[in-house]
């Protein structure tokens, strides 16, 4: 029996969305299915790994056809790289025949394996969330583009494993941070709230940040005790969180670093560049030192070959010389997840913490250790 006729591309962009969180090996092999059903005058997809969940929806239409058909579930990773094997009109048509769903497209044939949906486990649906809010995608992903690199990962600290989402006021901030540099980010909100924090997983972030879109179309987050939840276009993203107390990030940030210059973010980062061309790139930490001096900044990174690159950018800085060395790739990863024309960096001595912002902007801060070569 046919259950759904449509476009090779029709099919696979929900596929595409609800993919990402498949995982490869997994104990309960139902994990590594999409979940298809019919409800309400849609076509349903819906994956999870029992911390995640997406769905996504197909609406029949005259180019989604569909005749009425009980929920399966089917591999996700094996279906969506079949449908990449064809153009992007051609005309699919899945069919349950057997037992196995069959996938019919031109002169091909594929026939998969099915197991029940009734097996499939779904997330509880939550009664009244604690907080509702509403942004615009671009503003949701341009705040956690600024601060996801930093998110520690596999620590035995748990609570850095993910992202701190924090309504405070008229502020919806964001922090991450793996104990060796955090990163610090908020936007103003139109109302006022009570303070509610959220730790947000990595895999979680990481597929939201994947999934938005940069327009200015809304994306409503549900706050509840032990989930969150993000409905977008025509996604929802439910997710568990991290229970446990993110650290009081306040007292890293530093307040009272007095040496400081502004430098282009460009020229900073094709000079860190350049020089980690000779940094051991196997080695998990990779130094690099900053001597800060009258009007220069002299990037000098050596490796274990006893081979040196120095690169020297002119600096507005007429204060004390600092030495101070760090581990590139944190440097790095702040320059080239702003877009800002120019950073600010202020620094106290070579044994204290420095702060990365971006001139007359308070809302980005990122803040990183020396480290000792």
């Amino acid at each position: 029996m046919n259950l759904i006729k449509a476009s090779r591309d029709f099919l696979l962009k929900p596929l595409q969305i609800v993919n990402g969180i498949v995982e490869r090996r997994h104990t309960l092999p139902i994990l590594s299915n999409v979940l298809i059903k019919q409800e309400n005058g849609k076509i349903i997809f819906v994956t999870t790994d029992l911390e995640i969940e997406i769905e996504t929806y197909l609406q029949i239409s005259e180019t989604v056809t569909s005749q009425e058909f009980s929920a399966l579930t089917v591999s996700s990773k094996k279906m969506l790289e079949i449908l990449r094997t064809f153009s992007s009109d051609t005309e699919v048509t899945l069919a349950k025949i057997d037992n196995r769903l069959q996938i019919n497209a031109i002169k091909s044939r594929f026939s998969l394996q099915i197991l029940p949906a009734d097996d499939f486990p779904r997330m509880p649906k939550e009664e009244m969330p604690e907080i509702t809010l509403t942004l615009s995608q671009q503003n949701l992903k341009n705040l956690l583009h600024l601060v996801q690199y930093a998110v520690a990962q596999q620590d035995i600290r748990y609570y850095l494993n993910g992202l701190l989402l924090l309504i405070e006021g008229k502020y919806l901030k964001v922090i991450a941070t793996d104990s060796h540099r955090l990163s610090y980010a908020s936007i103003e909100l139109e109302d006022e709230w009570e303070r509610k924090e959220t730790i947000i997983p990595r895999k979680t972030v990481q597929e939201l940040s994947k999934l938005l879109n940069e327009t200015e179309e809304p994306v409503i987050i549900e706050v509840f005790p032990k989930k969150i939840r993000f409905a977008f276009s025509d996604v929802v993203l439910t997710s568990k969180v991290i229970e446990g107390k993110f650290p009081d990030f306040n007292r890293a940030i530093p307040v009272n670093n007095t040496k400081q210059f502004s430098i282009n973010r460009q020229s900073f980062l094709q000079g860190l560049q350049r020089v980690a061309i000779l940094s051991n790139a196997n080695e998990k930490f990779r130094g690099v030192r900053l001597v800060i001096s009258n009007s220069m900044l002299s990037i000098v990174c050596k490796n274990s070959e006893q081979e040196e690159a120095q690169e020297d950018l002119e600096i507005d800085y007429q204060q004390d010389t600092i030495d101070i060395s760090f581990n590139i790739n944190y440097l790095l990863d702040v320059l080239n997840n702003l877009n800002s024309d120019s950073v600010q960096c202020a620094f106290e001595n070579a044994n204290s913490s420095t702060l990365i912002t971006i001139p007359k902007n308070d809302h980005f801060k990122y803040v990183v250790m020396p480290m000792r070569l």
